[in-house]
């Protein structure tokens, strides 16, 4: 079928994308919090604390995800960790720690710092706009992972299959 085909491409794509994207903010945002800790220079406990969530969201988010994405590729009919329900609560939990974690590096960073043109000293300021920027791409395809399960879940209620049902 072709809709079988759309998922089993549309899961494989998101939840690669969403490994790489938590890889690359898990690397940014451990490196910016080691140098914290090191250095004691971090601009302020808000922004060091905000950093050191981001770096737990990132492997949090890139371990499930590759399990998730390992999962499916290897039975999308298997177990209940493939079903739709699964989905749905892990989307659900990353959803809401990276709308808490992004939000709160956005405020405060003040909404992203223009580094070329700020009239105070910022530590790593290049890079926490990167981990404010990689978290909002996370965030985005999360939030799009997150509305597809949902029509998921729609459709295997409507087929009497309830959130147990099978993604494909």
């Amino acid at each position: 079928m072709v809709r079988e085909g759309w998922i089993r491409g549309g899961h494989t794509g998101t939840f690669a994308l969403l490994a790489i994207l938590a890889a690359v903010e898990g690397a940014i945002s451990t490196w910016i919090s080691a140098k914290f800790h090191k250095n004691h220079n971090a601009p302020n406990r808000s922004i060091r604390d905000r950093t050191n969530l981001l770096a737990f969201n990132s492997w949090f988010t890139f371990l499930f995800a590759v399990i998730y994405l390992g999962l499916f590729l290897h039975s999308a009919h298997g177990s209940i960790m493939v079903s739709v329900g699964s989905h749905a609560i892990f989307l659900v939990i990353i959803w809401i720690l990276w709308t808490a974690a992004v939000a709160s590096i956005t405020a405060s960073l003040g909404g992203g710092i223009n580094c070329s043109k700020i009239d105070y000293e910022l530590v790593y300021c290049n890079q926490l706009n990167a981990e404010m920027g990689f978290g909002w791409a996370i965030w985005v395809v999360t939030t799009i992972a997150l509305v597809s399960i949902l029509l998921l879940g729609i459709r295997s209620a409507r087929h009497g299959e309830g959130w147990r049902g099978h993604m494909v």
